[in-house]
């Protein structure tokens, strides 16, 4: 049963003062399921004046009583995950076992930066003088303004919250308007563990309204945002006329290098896989694949042959292995992308069209041969489209990589040693990933460079961006 959306201020779930609010869809109906609140001007204010208040009490309890509460949101998220996944999957789409994954997913995540509050470590530089010491000391940089999308309503949101709160943060979360079911629960696995109140506050509403309040807001220190490149760079401007600390995790276009010496049969497993996750719609999802052309043909059909079998239906449905589209949006954004690309030469292997009247279902695609000038090599689909190209030499293809202004993820597949080492260190990425799928874990970095964004939202550097560094030097009289 999907629940009832309120936003949390204070440590109370409450309607919107105005009584604003709008559906909840279905995806896989386009049926509402439910409404989320809007947050006023005023309520903004109470959760502005409740983190201020909360960052009080926060920062003085120690990393270790930090630990323990952050441990305990971590137990109570897995132990509610069979009830979490549904209502993720109702209001996103997603199957449901991708949406229990990302739940206990959440729970590690958790547990991660709970470790890192105790780890926070300063250092002590020796000093010229015998009389003399000299302390670096962290601390947290205040309270922070977190803008979550809708893709991974939980995943994103946890990371930011997490890394704030193990700092000594306190937290206003804007979470996503068309998935707010799931990460409410989140926020309430926090709050039933007995994080003190105002130390996370969550809000909805409409995003441009609430970031360009909350940003140059003077009580808000630390600026989180996941999205799209355009939107990114307007909030990083906004915030940088505040002097406001930002992490940007923005939109990519990974590519995805197959090599002649690479294991074919393995890449077209694991990139068709990666590649369809979420019905395409992850920011690190293999995007432009560039696969050699002695092993192109080869490549291509194991790829087909593993798109055509994917069953696409309902998230609810236990078979179904790709949900739908989140909303109608996207499904004509894939119109366009595929016949765009049809339209300059490209060769439609399989899928290209919308499944169905009911829900934003489109097929799996496939296309091969798509020339450089095609739209969906040149943006971001976020969605499941494959465009394959070959390629001839490694100078060839490290140049195609590297063309388009976004650094996120990339992907390499070679039996090489050599080729292995010389693209991780061609590539202009943020991560890459070579013959696996290995992004993402709690303990290894994830961001981008370039328009993909800068900071990151994992591993030990995660928790850097929220914490200010201060030197202390004394001497002794």
């Amino acid at each position: 049963m999907y629940p009832e959306v309120k936003l949390c201020i204070d440590g109370e779930w409450v309607a919107g003062s105005e009584g604003k609010s709008e559906p909840i869809l279905d995806p896989a109906t386009a049926q509402r399921v439910g409404d989320v609140p809007h947050a006023s001007r005023a309520d903004l204010d109470r959760a502005l004046a409740a983190a201020e208040a909360g960052f009080k009490v926060w920062r003085e309890t120690s990393p270790h009583d930090r630990y323990k509460l952050m441990r305990k949101a971590a137990d109570i998220v897995r132990s509610r995950a069979d009830e979490i996944a549904p209502i993720m999957t109702a209001e996103q789409g997603k199957p449901l076992v991708e949406a229990k994954g990302e739940t206990l997913l959440a729970g590690d995540i958790i547990d991660w930066f709970a470790e890192e509050a105790r780890r926070a470590y300063g250092r002590v530089i020796p000093a010229r003088a015998g009389n003399v010491h000299q302390l670096v000391i962290k601390e947290p940089v205040g309270v922070v303004a977190a803008f979550t999308p809708w893709n991974f309503p939980i995943n994103q949101a946890v990371r930011k919250v997490s890394a704030a709160l193990a700092a000594g943060c306190s937290v206003i979360l804007k979470g996503p308007e068309e998935t707010p079911g799931s990460c409410m629960e989140l926020v309430r696995a926090y709050v039933d563990a007995g994080i003190p109140k105002g130390v996370i506050n969550l809000v909805f509403g409409v995003p441009s309204e609430i970031s360009e309040y909350l940003i140059p807001h003077p009580i808000v220190r630390k600026i989180s945002f996941t999205g799209s490149t355009v939107v990114g760079k307007h909030l990083a401007g906004l915030a940088g006329q505040h002097m406001k600390r930002v992490t940007m995790e923005l939109g990519g276009h990974a590519p995805a290098i197959v090599f002649e010496d690479a294991d074919v049969d393995a890449a077209a497993k694991i990139l068709s896989a990666n590649k369809f996750r979420n019905a395409g719609q992850v920011c690190v999802a293999p995007t432009r694949f560039l696969v050699h052309e002695k092993v192109y043909d080869g490549f291509v059909d194991k790829f087909v042959a593993a798109t055509k079998k994917l069953k696409v239906g309902p998230g609810s449905d236990a078979s179904s292995r790709m949900g739908p589209l989140a909303n109608s949006r996207r499904v004509d954004a894939m119109e366009s992308f595929v016949n765009d690309a049809v339209q300059r030469g490209a060769n439609l292997r399989t899928g290209g069209k919308r499944i169905g009247n009911e829900g934003y279902f489109f097929e799996p695609t496939v296309m091969t041969d798509v020339p450089k000038d095609a739209k969906i090599m040149n943006e971001e689909p976020f969605g499941p489209l494959a465009p394959i190209a070959p390629f001839a030499s490694f100078d060839e293809v490290v140049e195609e990589a590297n063309r388009l202004p976004y650094g996120l993820a990339a992907y390499a597949y070679t039996r090489s040693t050599q080729t292995a080492a010389a693209i991780g260190a061609a590539v202009e990425s943020g991560m890459v990933s070579i013959n696996h799928h290995g992004l993402a874990l709690p303990e290894v970095p994830f961001g981008g460079v370039k328009d993909s964004g800068y900071g990151s939202e994992g591993g030990a550097e995660a928790i850097e961006a929220y914490l200010n560094t201060k030197f202390v030097t004394q001497a002794n009289v």
